[in-house]
């Protein structure tokens, strides 16, 4: 199998089988008679993923809408941290945790709760329009849920192929961008909007492009991540981990949605 630029698939299983199906990597028995199964656990099917991937993105909506309605802005950056520091155990643990999923994606929730309430209320003050941020997130929520149903009818059809080299390209543009935004928080400190990615301006705008362009493509290695895990017959209890990466790309691809939004209602 080849690897996702989304670091929370890392722990889905790489080799074995279970029951007539053969180990990522490795081709299928054929005609032979199938290796016994590894596991005794039921084999994870399309069903396990869009249970788990509803539970998990409805956790993040309710929490997301009552942080919004309390206008806990103030829980913006804790939620930030927990939710990376929950983010990495999740990715580097080696069973999936449905709690510790579930806990990611009720913070994940106060977080994007929290600054959509901020860029709404920016947005409010800008335009001298109460409730213009509210159409403006909406624009957000709805330009989100296009982009995830459009990638995934672009890799149902095959559209774009997701080969090594394609994966290869997206996970390293991420690295880049990863760095890039790291070292635009670094420069802020010293000196204001720091290298000017989020400033607002021309190439803050190019920016979030690139950034929701690499969140979208993203959906194709995930999607064919998944796609592989169903195939290869591995335990229904990693459809959770499925899970928690689409939901990270999700996040972050409603985030840069509304970031370029907010560019665009700017004074």
């Amino acid at each position: 199998m080849r690897s996702s630029s989304n670091p929370a698939f890392r722990n889905l299983p790489t080799g074995g089988g279970y029951g007539g199906y053969a180990g990522f990597g490795q081709p299928e028995a054929g005609y032979q008679q199938a290796p016994p199964p590894l596991t005794s656990e039921r084999p994870m099917t399309i069903d396990d993923v869009v249970t788990k991937t509803g539970i998990t993105l409805a956790v993040v909506a309710v929490t997301a809408v009552v942080t919004y309605l309390m206008q806990a802005w103030v829980l913006l950056f804790p939620a930030a941290i927990i939710g990376l520091v929950l983010a990495l155990i999740i990715t580097f643990k080696r069973m999936p945790s449905p709690p510790l999923v579930i806990a990611y994606a009720a913070v994940e929730g106060v977080f994007l709760g929290a600054f959509s309430g901020i860029i709404g209320t920016m947005i409010d003050r800008w335009t001298g329009n109460p409730g213009q941020g509210v159409v403006v997130i909406g624009q957000a929520i709805i330009g989100t849920i296009g982009v995830f149903a459009g990638m995934l009818v672009v890799y149902k059809t095959g559209a774009i192929r997701v080969t090594p080299k394609f994966t290869k390209w997206i996970t390293g543009a991420i690295i880049g961008v990863a760095v890039l935004m790291l070292f635009n928080l670094i420069m802020s400190f010293f000196t204001a909007g720091g290298l000017g990615l989020r400033s607002g301006g021309t190439l803050a705008i190019i920016f979030s492009l690139v950034c929701i362009g690499l969140a979208a493509f993203s959906f194709l290695i995930d999607f064919d991540a998944a796609d592989q895990a169903i195939r290869a017959g591995v335990p229904a209890k990693f459809a959770w981990q499925i899970a928690f990466g689409l939901t990270v790309t999700l996040v972050w691809l409603y985030t840069e949605i509304l970031r370029l939004l907010s560019y665009f209602n700017s004074d």
